[in-house]
């Protein structure tokens, strides 16, 4: 991944040192009259720089980033402007000098995906590679504006506190940016539409709305901690993590996929009434509740079976460990998934099996296809 310019990375530096529901980048596509409309591009142009307020320390790290980010429109069949044409809108940002990243939920079953960056410019798009399972998009674009410095995705994980900017297009309007804090980390969501949760996702205050999704949610050096994926309301927006990304988007350029490492079972977060029910000295740990035949935990770990009373599960292998590292909830083995293990890789379980500790081996597998 290209970073910011030198020059352009110091002055970010400088300026940083002074529920669950909605997909939120669904939103109509706007016309094109009233997109430009909403051009703050367009009304820039018309001020006097001599004239304009100092701004602050967030308008330091806006100016650093917005060059980079852009609206996204994905055309269904019929015409852009009908009521009835698929598709929607949402935002991406440039990785490189030729890919962008949005979100796989905006881009997905779309004819044709344009996109208009700040300054007015358009490009046609190729979608080069997507995943279902982490909501990501690649797209390869015809131009970049001169102006246009890749963003840098984030190595350090966020943390509770940390300041964030999401910038991106809610509702059509271009070049927006709200500001607030990571208020939770290691998410799971239950998503709209999709069989599955997603895990390792970020929770923020930051004000995101339908249009929003596919944009970066910054730091206050402007890298990108994460890419905004989904709105809940109330204050509360989510972001897949600069980790997962830095992993899942490399390959989207490559192949044009991305295997995600699979066990093939279920779980539940041990709680005191299953150390209760399952006499555990501590509750923590992931006791295994169902195993899928066929796939890679068979015949390696033991499910659990509801207690007849009260469904809570007993007598399955409860996980504390893998490879060294403790396994204290369901986050935790999904975040050492996604971030240290990839298919084919052999992992070292610790686990505790019918009151014996004991330690095996699974080798695991890819994620089966989404669709």
């Amino acid at each position: 991944m290209n970073g910011f310019r030198p020059d352009r990375r110091e002055f970010l530096a400088l300026a940083g040192s002074g529920l669950v529901g909605a997909i939120a980048g669904c939103a109509e596509p706007r016309s094109a009259d009233s997109m430009e409309g909403s051009s703050s591009a367009s009304i820039e142009r018309t001020i006097d720089p001599d004239d304009r307020a100092d701004g602050s320390t967030f308008t330091d790290v806006y100016e650093g980033v917005i060059d980079a980010v852009a609206q996204v429109r994905a055309l269904g069949s019929g015409s852009p402007y009908s009521s009835e044409r698929g598709g929607g809108q949402g935002s991406g940002f440039l990785v490189d000098d030729s890919h962008l990243v949005t979100n796989e939920h905006v881009v997905a079953d779309a004819d044709t995906v344009d996109l208009q960056y700040i300054n007015g410019d358009w490009s046609d798009t190729e979608v080069v590679g997507t995943d279902f399972y982490s909501d990501l998009a690649v797209l390869k674009v015809d131009q970049v504006p001169d102006e246009a410095t890749p963003l840098e995705l984030a190595a350090e994980r966020s943390v509770v506190g940390q300041e964030v900017l999401a910038v991106g297009n809610p509702y059509g309007f271009r070049g927006s940016m709200s500001k607030g804090i990571v208020s939770g980390v290691n998410r799971t969501l239950d998503m709209q539409g999709r069989a599955f949760s997603f895990s390792n996702a970020i929770q923020t205050d930051a004000a995101v709305n339908p249009g929003n999704s596919g944009g970066p949610l910054v730091d206050m050096n402007g890298e990108v901690v994460g890419v905004i994926t989904a709105g809940g309301g109330d204050n509360i927006g989510f972001a897949i993590p600069a980790t997962i990304a830095s992993r899942v988007v490399p390959s989207l350029i490559e192949t044009g996929t991305y295997d995600h490492a699979y066990m093939g079972i279920t779980l539940a977060t041990v709680d005191r009434y299953i150390a209760e029910a399952n006499d555990l000295a501590e509750a923590t740990g992931v006791i295994v509740t169902g195993v899928e035949p066929g796939d890679p935990a068979d015949g390696v770990l033991r499910p659990a079976k509801p207690r007849p009373r009260d469904s809570i599960p007993v007598g399955g292998d409860v996980i504390y460990a893998i490879d060294g590292k403790p396994i204290p909830d369901r986050h935790a083995l999904s975040s050492h998934l996604a971030l240290r293990t990839s298919p084919g890789d052999t992992i070292e379980i610790e686990c505790r099996r019918y009151g014996d500790e004991t330690t095996v081996s699974l080798t695991v597998g890819s994620r089966p296809p989404a669709r």
